[in-house]
């Protein structure tokens, strides 16, 4: 156990309470909640059990939520589209008002240490806030920058040195890597694919198959995602990266 506990916790839209009890630099944690239920939402089940493990193990972090589901993330617009290709230097008040959102997400990727994402699966893909959001934060030189040079990678991610953990969750099973619906999943592979784009290589996931099974089975899922969690915090936090 640590002898000093430096914690805070801060809630996106307001501050509940800020407890900081040692001078330590202490590591960001951003989550993101992308199911649309608040409830019975198993993905945000796995979330609140990694927080909680989290302060089991009494590991010094700042914890940021970003909860999509149960927010109004705005769709790219036209006005969006002139203000993003301005420089800062070119916009005018109002067009950095339409991108102050984005800046603010932005901002919270490139300031966090270690990303948690967690979504269920929509129709074989992502729910359409976590899209909207991705779109506001997909912006060129803020999250990736265009290489020109010939024989390297097109794309070049200004997210280094990050780590980000998926907690994905489907109503059904057989979507992993050489199972029956493979092919339908449109959910990790694009969401491996374009935080790739942004720079992140250290990625993990955690995925609960079948989510409307019997009971017992989906809590024995549960249980099974719940140890995976406990392996990934001591491996983020007490292994030597």
């Amino acid at each position: 156990m640590y002898s000093n506990i430096c914690l805070i916790v801060y809630a996106i839209g307001f501050l509940d309470t800020s407890f900081n009890l040692c001078n330590q630099i202490m590591k960001k944690i951003l989550i993101i909640n992308a199911s649309a239920r608040s409830l019975d939402s198993q993905s945000r089940k796995l979330t609140d059990y990694f927080t909680g493990y989290l302060k089991t193990r009494v590991i010094d972090k700042t914890i940021i939520y970003r909860d999509l589901g149960n927010s109004e993330i705005p769709h790219i617009s036209r006005q969006w589209i002139e203000a993003d290709i301005k420089s800062d230097e070119e916009r005018t008040s109002e067009e950095q008002d339409v991108l102050m959102l984005s800046d603010q997400y932005i901002k919270e990727l490139h300031d966090t240490d270690i990303i948690i994402l967690a979504t269920p699966m929509y129709n074989w893909s992502i729910p359409s806030t976590l899209k909207a959001y991705i779109d506001q934060v997909m912006r060129l030189n803020k999250i990736f920058i265009i290489n020109t040079e010939k024989g390297k990678q097109r794309y070049q991610g200004l997210l280094k040195e990050k780590n980000l953990v998926f907690i994905l969750s489907r109503g059904s099973s057989g979507y992993e890597v050489g199972e029956r619906n493979e092919y339908m999943n449109f959910q990790n592979t694009y969401l491996k694919f374009v935080f790739g784009i942004m720079g992140i290589q250290n990625l993990y996931e955690i995925s609960i198959n079948g989510t409307s099974k019997d009971p017992a089975e989906l809590k024995m899922e549960m249980k099974k995602a719940e140890i995976q969690i406990e392996n990934l915090v001591d491996k983020l936090f007490y292994e030597k990266q």
